[in-house]
Formats: C-alpha cells, structure tokens, sequence
C-alpha cells in the first residue's frame, strides 16, 4: 500500500479566540477538498480526507444494522459530523459540541493517525498512554 494520504506524526497547537486549530503543513497537504471531523473512540476527534471518510460511513452503516442501541450510537455520530473546511492560514474550526467531546480547552495534540488526523486533549493522550503502558506514557508527543 503507497504512503500517500496517510498520516503520521504529532504536533501540539493551540485553539485561537474563535476555537480553530492550525493543522500542521505534512498533515493539512492531503486535503485538497474539505475533510470531515467526528467524534471518535476514547474521546478525541478524527479528521478524514473524503475517501477514508466514506470508508468509515460504510462501518457505522454495517454497525447501525446491529440493535437499537448501536442504530442510536451510529445516530449520534452522524449528527455530530462536521464538514471542515482548511483556510489559507491552515486553521480548521471545531464546533463547540465536538471541542466539548473532546475535552479541548487551549491546547490540542495533533496526532496522524495512518487514515486518519486525530485532535487530542494532551491531558487524555497522557491518561490513554498511562492506562495503556504504551510506550511514551509520559504523556510527551514526539515531532
């Protein structure tokens, strides 16, 4: 599989005054269109380029086959879905509910993801590494 379109690495930001990150340059080169932003597992957020987005559709549409209540999760995601748009500076918006889910206040923690950009509060990237005893459990990203 090419390397193209995958991203790696992680890179600390800060929110500005009207809740927008910059995404770095090495991860914002693979959106030429709009990405989309949802909530995803253990409370960070996922940035998807178009074609990995409509990948993950088609899991949380083989989920929402499932019972009820995984119907009702795959409800609540789609209605968190954000159509973000990178401006010429490299912000992104966050919406208020998604910077809620995901617990970001100022700082953010921009992972790659292979398929996908993560946004991380740095505080539960630190808990997730600590839990896990994953390597880099000081919680400290690497650049």
């Amino acid at each position: 599989m090419p390397l193209a379109g995958k991203f790696f690495g992680s890179y600390e930001h800060s929110l500005d005054a009207k809740g927008r990150v910059i995404l770095p340059a090495k991860l914002r080169v693979h959106f030429h269109e709009p990405g989309f932003l949802t909530p995803h597992l253990e409370q960070c957020l996922a940035l998807w380029t178009v074609d990995e987005f409509d990948k993950e559709v088609e899991l949380q549409r083989a989920l929402a086959e499932g019972d009820a209540v995984k119907r009702n999760a795959v409800r609540d995601w789609s209605a968190a879905v954000f159509e973000a748009e990178i401006d010429r500076q490299g912000r992104m918006a966050i919406p208020a509910h998604l910077r809620s889910y995901a617990s970001l206040d100022q700082e953010v923690l921009v992972v790659g993801m292979i398929n996908r950009v993560e946004l991380w509060s740095p505080r539960l990237w630190s808990e997730k590494d600590a839990h896990a005893g994953a390597p880099g459990a000081s919680g400290s990203p690497t650049s």
